[in-house]
């Protein structure tokens, strides 16, 4: 009969923190084995010794490698799938022989953990068992004696071994963060949450509840002195300090829809605001944080909500002004930088952060109808003259390009799709494909494929964006029975 393979947690460092269950677990092991360095000190081995028995057999599982480069042929990761396949095979042989095996982690044996790589090997072939352990997480958190996350708060894991811009880039959208694996990473992991605008409130765990313990802020700790065994943490931000800074604004591109369609930074600037401005449709798409204000206003009132967003800025407030699409794309960041122009605001700081267009979304949903030149241009009458579209119509279409049509009509324009159709087939075949998409990324979203002289002025709202094709745009139905659109890159020779 087969013996049992276990996956033991053994806590951050402490003794005192590991269970009953791992203490039980190893007091009953025929095997107890551990990870280690070619120097043979096992950390894990030294959390557990006070219940290691004489007659114990111990198995050392030792790295080949752990910083430093290899000869093996397939390098570090070839040399490492050696050694858990050696490793694996010496196991499985005290289970084949019927015994007990203990495989002693530090933390938990699936977070971060090498008995993972064990496990993968084993757990389908054996009685396996996980004891799960407190990991160095909760284990930091405890030591800062600070919220790690409350409320709604997401908490982000990163490994310090990603790119700088990556761990920039995932600080700067969440709420709180742990970043694992510091040691020779320290120095982008700290130039990462300088980057993020996160610093001032990162705090330095090492060694959490061992002998050798230390905590800091992190902008205070010398690289040199980092160990392997230290994380970086970015604590609850409900009941934190801000930083002392001015007022400013940042106009923030949500893109087409809903959270999937923010960027990093967008997120980040969202969840540094004080107040967040907009229209009140934008607004819902934008998480509620406790302690944050929310102005609501209607969508006719751009230069107005512009110079609130700017009054509460000049005041000391951070304010986001959200807007969907791309900001600058028919959209609030005109609306703010005009305001701004005027002399009692040239103090106040403006950023325009840019979000996912309705054009880029509706193309990608339809194929690359935008894979050559194109033109956007805005149907809205509302603040041009309907003679300066036609105009621009007749440019763009006589120029080959293909068009994005924004705000092709709404309630009370209904007429403005029709003109503009007709204006085009002037210059296009009828049977040139049109990408209507409505709602792209929301619940209402619809994109068919049709051709412009059959384009229906009545299935168009403001919510709607159309693509039309140039004299190259080809739509093509594939095996599934789907249409694509897409336009060659390349244009032929003349």
């Amino acid at each position: 009969m087969n013996g049992k393979l276990y996956g033991v947690g053994l806590g951050p460092g402490d003794p005192s923190l590991m269970t009953v269950r791992a203490v039980e677990v190893i007091a009953e092991a025929d095997v107890v084995a551990y990870h280690s360095a070619r120097h043979k000190r096992s950390i894990a081995r030294s959390i557990a010794e006070r219940h290691l028995r004489a007659d114990h057999i111990e198995e050392p599982l030792v790295y080949p490698v752990t910083t430093e480069t290899t000869d093996h042929p397939g390098g570090y990761r070839g040399a490492m799938e050696d050694f858990y396949a050696e490793a694996s095979a010496r196991l499985a042989a005290h289970l084949d022989a019927g015994r007990t095996v203990a495989v002693l982690a530090e933390g938990d044996p699936l977070f971060y953990g090498s008995y993972m790589h064990m496990h993968k090997r084993l757990a389908d072939r054996y009685d396996t068992e996980v004891i799960p352990g407190v990991t160095s997480v909760s284990a930091a958190a405890a030591r800062l004696g600070a919220p790690l996350v409350e409320g709604e708060e997401v908490l982000t894991i990163l490994p310090g071994t990603l790119p700088e811009e990556e761990l920039a880039a995932r600080l700067a959208s969440t709420d709180a963060a742990v970043v694992m694996k510091l040691g020779r990473t320290f120095p982008k992991v700290r130039g990462a949450f300088e980057r993020s605008g996160k610093l001032s409130r990162a705090r330095y765990v090492e060694r959490a509840s061992m002998s050798q313990e230390r905590v800091a802020d992190l902008a205070d700790v010398d690289a040199a002195s980092v160990p392997y065994f230290s994380v970086a943490v970015l604590p609850s931000q409900v009941d934190a300090e801000r930083p002392v800074r001015g007022g400013e604004v940042t106009v923030v591109g949500t893109g087409p829809a809903g959270p999937l369609w923010l960027t990093p930074e967008s997120r980040g600037a969202l969840a540094d605001a004080d107040d967040v401005v907009g229209y009140t449709t934008y607004l819902d798409r934008v998480p509620v944080r406790p302690g944050q204000r929310r102005h609501g206003s209607d969508n006719r009132v751009e230069s107005e909500r512009a110079e609130y967003a700017l009054e509460l800025a000049r005041r000391g407030r951070r304010v986001a002004v959200v807007s969907g699409g791309d900001p600058g794309v028919f959209a609030m960041a005109t609306a703010v930088l005009e305001v701004a122009s005027q002399p009692e605001y040239h103090g106040v700081p403006v950023r325009v952060l840019p979000g996912v267009t309705a054009a880029n979304a509706a193309a990608a949903k339809a194929g690359a109808p935008l894979g050559h030149d194109y033109a956007t241009i805005s149907l809205s009458d509302r603040l041009k003259p309907w003679e300066v579209i036609e105009e621009r119509l007749r440019a763009a279409a006589s120029a080959d390009l293909v068009l994005a049509l924004y705000n092709p009509g709404s309630r009370s324009r209904t007429w403005q799709v029709g003109k503009a159709r007709d204006v085009l087939l002037e210059y296009r075949a009828p049977h040139t494909p049109v990408v209507v998409a409505r709602d792209v990324g929301g619940p209402g979203e619809r994109v068919s494929i049709v051709r412009l002289g059959e384009l229906d002025p009545a299935v168009v709202d403001m919510r709607t964006v159309l693509l039309v094709g140039s004299s190259l745009t080809v739509a093509v139905r594939r095996g599934d029975g789907e249409e694509i659109v897409w336009t060659p890159r390349r244009y032929p020779e003349v």
